[in-house]
């Protein structure tokens, strides 16, 4: 009886997940919305920022922000996120006073948090006399680790 009683609690013990066990996320699981630069000259009240997108309505209010002068999200891989699976990461960065910045986002994921290092690219030579400025926007799948930016 014992041996079975030792047997069954082996069993159980081997078989229960732990939070060590959860796959890490990878390269695929990083989906890119879109980037690229805003052309309102600031009038789409942008400030230079970054977000973390948790629900609909905070979705729909950065997309009419975005696309108050242009419409800008006609370009997006997606607009129809399920925030039950996912969050969505939006940078922005300052307004330019010329063309040719970038930006882009390397993220990794720790046992402790999501870290998003941001990416600043600026023109390389003559660049275009517009104001710009330059956005970048993913979606990861959702976590209850922090994300945290660098």
């Amino acid at each position: 009886m014992h041996k079975l009683l030792g047997i069954v609690i082996l069993l159980f013990a081997l078989n229960c997940k732990s939070s060590e066990n959860k796959a890490k996320m990878t390269k695929e699981d990083i989906v890119l919305i879109g980037k690229g630069n805003l052309y309102g000259s600031g009038s789409e009240g942008i400030e230079k920022q970054n977000l973390i997108v948790t629900s609909p309505e905070e979705w729909k209010d950065l997309l009419n922000k975005m696309n108050a002068v242009n419409k800008v999200s006609d370009s997006f891989s997606e607009t129809d996120i399920d925030f039950s699976e996912y969050t969505v990461i939006a940078v922005f960065d300052e307004i330019k006073n010329s063309g040719g910045h970038s930006l882009n986002l390397v993220i990794q994921e720790t046992k402790d948090e999501f870290l998003v290092e941001v990416l600043r690219k600026s023109p390389d030579g003559i660049a275009t006399s517009v104001m710009t400025q330059p956005y970048y926007i993913v979606k990861v799948p959702k976590s209850d680790l922090p994300i945290v930016f660098e």
